[in-house]
């Protein structure tokens, strides 16, 4: 069973959401990683539009050949509503539920959202990073606060993204010609790590590999085709 910290109840309000945040960002770490990345995770939700029912799911990749070693997928209901810039206070919960069914722990996690790129500098993925005192990226499909310039077309080109004069992000093409994520740290690295390493895990798509199957394994059991706790099937050998 993987751990994490209690640091305070989910049970509030969004007045009592902001002050958490900013009680906790002080938390945060910026720092160079303190080992080499053998395992790395992805993690997504998904809901039904006006339902408070959330499925959740972590999924555990070996790195560098992102191949799939551990999964966990939950369904429970949610009571935050939604609020933009609170977003760790209705999904992170079912995260944490998700996370303690892990049996490989991973080096680093990459979740679908913000980290520091929050105005409050406490977005979902250094929250989830705080609780569970591992090296987290914040990888968004969409912009949350700041500005930025646009980057160079080609894969690999970034501009850092700004908010108040301070770097919060980056804002990274990962294929030729398509639109941009948004990487910011979340906890325990630096934006220069995150940018390699998001990149190190792009397999042809414009989202990298453990968020994208995370989105892909939450909606698969949002849609009822997988169920909690069932793993991956072994593809068959071919006979020919």
């Amino acid at each position: 069973m993987a751990e994490f910290k209690i640091l305070h109840s989910w049970d509030v309000t969004a007045e009592e959401a902001i002050k958490i945040q900013n009680e906790l960002r002080g938390l945060v770490k910026i720092e160079n990683l303190k080992k080499e990345i053998h395992y790395i995770a992805g993690a997504d939700i998904s809901f039904d539009k006006g339902s408070n029912i959330v499925y959740a799911g972590i999924i555990v990749l070996k790195f560098p050949e992102l191949e799939e070693v551990d999964r966990s997928l939950v369904i429970t209901e949610v009571n935050f509503p939604y609020i933009p810039g609170l977003l760790s206070f209705r999904e992170s919960p079912a995260l944490i539920k998700a996370w303690e069914k892990i049996k490989v722990e991973p080096d680093v996690v990459v979740i679908d959202g913000q980290g520091i790129a929050h105005p409050r500098r406490f977005g979902i993925a250094s929250h989830f990073g705080v609780l569970i005192d591992k090296p987290t990226i914040g990888c968004a499909k969409s912009l949350l606060v700041g500005k930025y310039d646009e980057p160079g077309e080609k894969a690999g080109s970034y501009s850092y993204l700004y908010d108040s004069g301070e770097i919060i992000g980056a804002v990274l093409r990962t294929r030729d010609n398509v639109q941009p994520v948004f990487v910011s740290i979340g906890h325990k690295i630096t934006l220069e790590e995150s940018i390699k390493i998001i990149l190190q895990n792009v397999r042809g798509f414009r989202i990298p590999e453990p968020t994208r199957q995370a989105h892909n394994l939450v909606n698969a059991l949002r849609r009822g085709e997988i169920k909690p706790g069932e793993q991956r099937k072994p593809e068959q050998e071919s006979l020919f």
